[in-house]
């Protein structure tokens, strides 16, 4: 398939971002780059200078809302992607208010609970709404564990293993690819 069709199969698609840091706006950007008409992002965190290490944000950008300031990055790839960014914690209700339309819903959050709550909240009210995670791309190397694994509609990408923690934090390479995986799914899925 040539990439002008790639282009115009992912005109009409929607896909909802859960969370804009190192997943969301390196998976968020590299959807933009390839066309996709629309992303939901949502995050009510604000970028720091030790995010730069792993998200698609820049130095001018410290201090800025992430939803709004991936916004801006992604506009300046694609003016043509129609975002909506919503300076928001996620629950329940405003997970399914926010993506019940979207064709593929990504997982990218950092902690363990809002992973928790997006899965519940999908498998009970959007069972038949795929659902891409990432779970264990903390730390460096060993990118040969680095795996996608597949529970019906659920796809989870990374290692399974590696938490992020103080001596093991999460740094650009790991969480570049598993970002990129999850980008790669949602393109398998939508194509």
């Amino acid at each position: 398939m040539r990439f002008e069709e790639i282009k115009q199969k992912l005109s009409t698609k929607t896909v909802g971002i859960a969370g804009c840091g190192g997943l969301g706006s390196n998976c968020a950007v590299a959807l933009a780059r390839v066309g996709i008409a629309k992303l939901i992002i949502a995050d009510y965190d604000v970028i720091e200078e030790s995010n730069l290490n792993r998200q698609y944000f820049f130095y001018d950008q410290i201090g800025k809302k992430k939803c709004f300031a991936l916004k801006e990055n992604i506009l300046k790839i694609n003016p043509k992607c129609q975002v909506e960014a919503h300076d928001i914690k996620l629950d329940e209700k405003s997970i399914i208010e926010l993506y019940s339309n979207v064709d593929v819903l990504v997982e990218a959050f950092d902690k363990a609970e809002m992973k928790a709550l997006i899965l519940e909240t999908v498998l009970r009210y959007m069972p038949q709404k795929p659902l891409i995670m990432g779970v264990g791309l903390a730390g460096w190397g060993k990118f040969s564990l680095i795996k996608e694994h597949n529970f019906d509609n659920v796809y989870i990408m990374g290692d399974m293993t590696n938490e992020a923690s103080e001596n093991l934090p999460p740094i650009a390479p790991r969480v570049g690819i598993v970002a990129n995986m999850q980008a790669n799914k949602v393109l398998e899925l939508l194509l």
